[in-house]
């Protein structure tokens, strides 16, 4: 199995995991070890998860580079977006019944090249696309769900990952600008 071939089915055991492994982290202090999903999901990929309660984002980190094997991606996203997003206290046992766990599988990254900002918007797809943003030493990071859940479009997409990275909006158009 390689990132193409992750199914539906595939998504839901992701998920399932990732909650399975944050339970497991938050209540025993310790990593699951599951043969059968380290051998079927024994691939790399870039993985991030994503912790939500009613109020919004509680916890989200990943690997945007195929860097290990997602099975061991994601258990180290997982535990990672349960206890060391700077942005948010950890999560404890008696929250997890009221989060929402979401797994976001990524394929290895392409730079855009592009002569004008228009030739740049026509390359992104919103909905499959993800965005990395980096100038000097700056980076930022979205992913392909954040403009769906925020009804952007193209050039809101690459204003707010800009915005992310720390730099100004409209940083993207700057032929120095990797995206």
């Amino acid at each position: 199995m390689n990132f193409q071939n992750i199914s539906d089915e595939d998504g839901k055991i992701l998920v399932k995991m990732a909650r399975t492994i944050v339970t497991e982290y938050l209540t025993n202090n310790s990593k699951i070890v599951n043969n059968d999903f380290k051998e079927k999901f024994g691939f790399k990929a870039g993985v991030f998860v994503s912790i939500n309660d009613k109020s919004g984002l509680r916890g989200c980190i990943g690997f945007p580079l195929a860097v290990k094997k997602l099975s061991d991606a994601l258990t180290d996203a997982a535990i990672s977006a349960s206890t060391e997003d700077p942005r948010f206290p950890s999560i404890t046992q008696n929250e997890l019944n009221s989060l929402v766990f979401e797994v976001t599988v990524l394929s290895d990254t392409e730079e855009i090249s592009a002569s004008t900002p228009d030739e740049i918007i026509q390359q992104i797809k919103i909905g499959r696309d993800g965005l990395i943003i980096e100038k000097d030493f700056q980076s930022g990071l979205l992913l392909p769900q954040v403009p769906v859940e925020y009804n952007w479009n193209v050039e809101d997409f690459l204003n707010h990952t800009c915005h992310k990275a720390g730099l100004s909006n409209d940083s993207w158009k700057d032929k120095t600008t990797k995206i």
